[in-house]
């Protein structure tokens, strides 16, 4: 008996000493779970910035899948955080005098249809205004006259409309004066010592990647920064690559600066300040909305979503020198001179211009075709623009949601200007 309960108690201390390791396992393997649990916690501390620069690539990319395209370039505003432009005052009412545009033009050679130029580019809205009365109005894939629709870069041509305003009421003191004079932030930046008309004309030096194609490119990492953190901050972090003032290259940011000069200049935002000065007495017909990043600022560059017929009455405004309907000079017909016109070799349209990456012309945030004839274009990817021929007294504005733009977009616009110009002197 006293041999069984030996044999117990050992079998009982075994019993122990292994309860004992089994809690020695399951603590440490606990603990490895708590370290495993803080690494995890600190990496996604030390990362949560390319985290969310990640899932606003992966938005960003979303935005233009081909079958979600066409709603999503009508609805970016109800989709993010926006301020509101509001109309105010009587509508600018204008006389309709609906006709058809003539069925075709010329492009490297060939005759083309019109019709079909309207189809292959995603057109979604096409007005055409001809000594002040629409003289053609069409709307396409579900969008409508009070569809508003994302201007993608006409909002630059506004962004420097409102630069002028600022610059005419003595805000902003001279073109010449660097733009970290204005936006303090912008000290140590490469934008630091470069003048705001440098950066007017898309020549501020700084290093940007605009393919909007590449998930790395600098482009689409500023749009991601616009759904996740601050825009700018993103641009305030940008080197400088080349001497300002001596290469035309197309740099959003550059547009974003502008905005950040005319808060610190005015000591309003971009979306009051382009109400008051702007937005309220164009004799609109809709509120308009600007995308803004989380805490609040304007995507500048890019952000502007409004009604076409409301496009085309900002056209109107520089087609008419600055004044409005009333008659009352909004900005000063020497701005929009001057914002058409080049005045140095790197910003001159020509195929052959060394000094610049395209073959297009640039004045103050708008563009001047190849062989110009006194006329200009606000342009915005995907196709949307905002053309003025002033000999022919005309307007164009369109919306599009041209899905190969990353593909055959540059070529899009070049034949476009060509077709604008074609219904310029046939309508």
């Amino acid at each position: 008996m006293r041999r069984n309960l030996i044999n117990d108690k050992r079998k009982l201390d075994a019993g122990e000493e292994r309860c004992f390791e089994l809690k020695k396992v399951i603590k440490w393997i606990l603990g490895l779970i708590g370290v495993l649990i803080v690494i995890v916690l600190v990496g996604v501390a030390i990362f949560w910035q390319d985290i969310q620069e990640l899932r606003g690539v992966l938005r960003y990319a979303q935005v233009f899948e081909a079958d979600k395209i066409n709603d999503n370039f009508r609805s970016l505003y109800q989709q993010y955080p926006n301020t509101t432009m509001r109309r105010s005052d009587a509508v600018f009412n204008l006389p309709v005098r609906q006709r058809e545009l003539d069925g075709t033009y010329a492009w490297e050679g060939q005759t083309k249809s019109i019709g079909e130029w309207i189809d292959w580019t995603g057109t979604t809205g096409l007005i055409v205004i001809k000594d002040g009365e629409i003289v053609f109005e069409r709307y396409y894939k579900g969008n409508d006259k009070t569809s508003r629709t994302i201007s993608m870069s006409v909002a630059k041509s506004v962004v420097s409309c409102l630069v002028g305003v600022a610059l005419a009421e003595n805000k902003i003191e001279n073109l010449k004066d660097p733009v970290d004079k204005y936006a303090a932030n912008l000290k140590g930046s490469g934008y630091e010592g470069v003048s705001l008309k440098d950066v007017l004309q898309m020549s501020s030096g700084v290093r940007f990647n605009e393919d909007y194609g590449d998930l790395k490119s600098d482009i689409v990492r500023l749009v991601a920064a616009f759904t996740s953190g601050s825009v700018n901050e993103f641009v305030a972090g940008l080197p400088n690559e080349l001497k300002p003032g001596t290469f035309n290259r197309y740099v959003s940011a550059d547009t974003q600066v502008l905005a950040m000069v005319l808060q610190a200049a005015t000591g309003k935002s971009l979306t009051a300040y382009g109400t008051e000065k702007l937005w309220s007495q164009l004799g609109v017909e809709f509120d308009a909305y600007w995308l803004t990043d989380p805490s609040g600022m304007e995507m500048a560059f890019g952000g502007l979503n409004a009604a076409l017929r409301d496009y085309a009455r900002f056209g109107l405004l520089y087609l008419n020198e600055g004044r409005n309907h009333k008659g009352i000079q909004l900005v000063p017909a020497e701005w929009v001179k001057a914002s058409v016109t080049p005045d140095a070799p790197h910003l001159m349209p020509g195929k052959n211009n060394p000094a610049s990456g395209w073959s297009m012309g640039y004045g103050y945030q708008w563009w001047i075709p190849e062989n110009p004839e006194g006329d200009y274009c606000a342009i915005g990817i995907y196709g949307q623009f905002i053309y003025v021929h002033p000999t022919h007294n005309v307007v164009i504005a369109k919306s599009s949601a041209y899905v190969d733009y990353n593909n055959t977009g540059d070529a899009m616009e070049l034949e476009s200007m060509e077709v604008f110009r074609a219904i310029a002197k046939s309508i």
